[in-house]
């Protein structure tokens, strides 16, 4: 007749659980230099990018500018040492001077002259009408042009790329599209944003999203690592000229 086994003591299990946890191991004297060095370098890194870049626009633009600054206006023919900064003090000067001319009656009379002139090269009346009418539009003030965000299913079906949104197709462009409704896309290239595609497409694909182009550029930039924080809105699609709520979404 087989007896019945003893149960096992809890005693060993009480006394292990008495016993104050382990403590965790000691990171090593390597890995927290290897942490101090990135750490170091995420807050150097930005900065040090930032300073090259910014000294390098400057050195650019002067450049470009201080040669046409007169030397008794020059403040390095006094200082004999090379002033960073004097070439866009001067452009900002200038610039601002010849909007204040340009605004009056004589100003606008020498600039219809000129282009008057212009007018009458061959390849220089291209450029320069092209180059104007870019500047004219983004520059605008109460213009949309690349202020729009949206997605597009580019460059094939399942993949979704962002997008700036131009403007609405117009002109010889939109007369030789089967029907209304297109846009002027633009897509950047990742890193370079400045590169990219210009596609027409149809409003009805374009799905517009509540992101501004700085945000786009920083995603484009970073490969996507760096990605813009959700909003509580929801994306919108264009139809018909007027966002929208998705379809079965509610507004």
């Amino acid at each position: 007749m087989n007896e019945n086994p003893k149960p096992e003591s809890i005693e060993p299990i009480l006394a292990s659980l008495s016993q104050p946890p382990s403590p965790a191991p000691s990171r090593g004297f390597g890995a927290r230099l290897r942490t101090y060095f990135f750490t170091g370098l995420l807050v150097a890194g930005p900065l040090a990018i930032t300073f090259y870049i910014t000294l390098w626009l400057i050195d650019l633009i002067d450049g470009w500018v201080r040669p046409l600054i007169p030397a008794a206006y020059n403040p390095e023919t006094y200082l004999n040492i090379s002033v960073p900064g004097v070439g866009i003090l001067a452009a900002l000067v200038g610039l601002t001077l010849l909007g204040f001319l340009t605004a009056n009656i004589l100003g606008r009379t020498l600039i219809d002259f000129g282009e008057r002139i212009l007018d009458q090269m061959p390849f220089v009346r291209s450029v320069y009408k092209g180059v104007k009418q870019i500047f004219e539009t983004v520059f605008k003030q109460d213009g949309t042009s690349f202020r729009r965000v949206g997605m597009i299913e580019w460059p094939g079906p399942g993949m979704w790329s962002l997008c700036l949104i131009a403007g609405e197709t117009n002109g010889q462009l939109a007369a030789a599209l089967p029907n209304p409704g297109y846009l002027n896309i633009f897509v950047p290239c990742s890193p370079n944003p400045t590169t990219g595609y210009f596609v027409v497409m149809h409003e009805s694909r374009v799905t517009e999203i509540d992101i501004s182009p700085d945000e786009v550029f920083k995603v484009i930039m970073s490969m996507g690592i760096i990605q813009p924080q959700a909003k509580p809105e929801l994306p919108r699609r264009i139809e018909n000229g007027i966002s929208g709520p998705e379809p079965g979404n509610p507004a």
